[in-house]
């Protein structure tokens, strides 16, 4: 039977020392970044698995990260941050690290789980999802020093400053409208959350701004409807604005918006372009264009700035990620049947 790779196996792989590749498993930070990706190559290509309970006694850390999991609205809008998790499983993984779930009823129960958790489980840290005005778990963490990371701005002034990573919805929204405006439509009208949400104020900004600087005459208070993130409103709030408001084109908040908005356009047998924002699996399968936004990237930058603070790190970090906007039929214009 084959020996288990060592410590020192890794090393003599990646050209090391012993400690280089110590540091790298306890404190990355440590390390500089090309030295680091080279003995982590080299941890996955001999499968080095360092004894994690004799780690953890060495450095008080138990190399674990919360996460509360959230409940699904529905089954479009919620794969978003299923397809967070999984991102951010593996970029934990890839730190040595594994990612702890828990739920919780509310904010306030959410903050009840970090004080039993930390008592009882002691992760080395959190990551927090659905920032929203007014959150009080930031707070709560700083006060208390624990190293945590946000997937979501703050999204007022009262929240502390912390490391945070999120994807720009305004710039994403200016894309859909800048796409469709080269394609001749003038008016493109958006439908949207209820105002408050953060992420959904967000990303009507970017619709407004664009639209203000691209028709300034043109009155866009008529063209902005406001509903909950459900399909079936969707396709009655999107009816109301063909039937009043006759827009050519209608940039939504989600996936979920988007799709009610589609249906109610071939109900309606109107030649009305449709974007969404997400670039749910759903958006692929029914040719919707949509904001794709960098999720994968965005949990990387997660854990390595959790990992950050759990190694002393008392910067706050803000990182802020460009989407792009993935075309397909929903917004491209209707080529003419060829006679045959």
């Amino acid at each position: 039977m084959p020996k288990a790779p060592t410590l020192e196996t890794v090393a003599e792989r990646a050209r090391v020392s012993r400690q280089t590749v110590s540091n790298v498993l306890n404190a990355p930070e440590r390390v500089l970044p090309e030295t680091r990706e080279r003995v982590l190559e080299a941890i996955r290509a001999t499968g080095y698995r360092p004894h994690s309970a004799a780690r953890q006694l060495r450095t008080g850390r138990s190399r674990v990260l919360g996460l509360r999991l959230r409940p699904v609205p529905d089954g479009i809008s919620g794969m978003v941050l299923d397809r967070f998790l999984h991102a951010l499983t593996e970029a934990a993984q890839q730190h040595d690290h594994q990612v702890m779930l828990f739920t919780a009823r509310d904010d306030e129960d959410e903050i009840e789980q970090y004080r039993t958790l930390l008592r009882t489980s002691g992760p080395d840290g959190f990551v927090l999802s659905s920032t929203h005005p007014g959150d009080p778990r930031p707070g709560w963490l700083v006060e208390h020093a624990v190293p945590f990371v946000t997937f979501g701005r703050p999204w007022d002034s009262r929240t502390p400053a912390h490391p945070w990573v999120d994807v720009d919805g305004r710039a994403g929204t200016r894309l859909a409208v800048e796409h469709l405006l080269a394609l001749g439509h003038e008016r493109i009208a958006f439908l949207g959350w209820p105002r408050g949400s953060g992420v959904g104020d967000d990303r009507r900004a970017g619709w407004l701004a664009a639209m203000s600087e691209a028709r300034p005459a043109l009155a866009l208070d008529p063209l902005h409807r406001e509903v909950a993130d459900d399909v079936r409103d969707a396709v009655l709030a999107t009816r109301h604005l063909l039937e009043t408001e006759a827009p050519t084109a209608i940039v939504c908040a989600s996936d979920s918006l988007a799709l009610g908005a589609a249906e109610a356009v071939r109900r309606s047998h109107a030649r009305v372009a449709v974007v969404g924002f997400d670039d749910t699996p759903v958006a692929a399968a029914t040719g919707l264009t949509s904001v794709a936004q960098p999720l994968a990237e965005a949990a990387r930058r997660a854990v390595e700035l959790v990992l950050a603070q759990v190694a002393g790190s008392r910067e706050s970090p803000e990182v802020l990620l460009s989407p792009e906007l993935v075309v397909r039929d929903s917004s491209v214009p209707h080529r003419p049947t060829e006679e045959v």
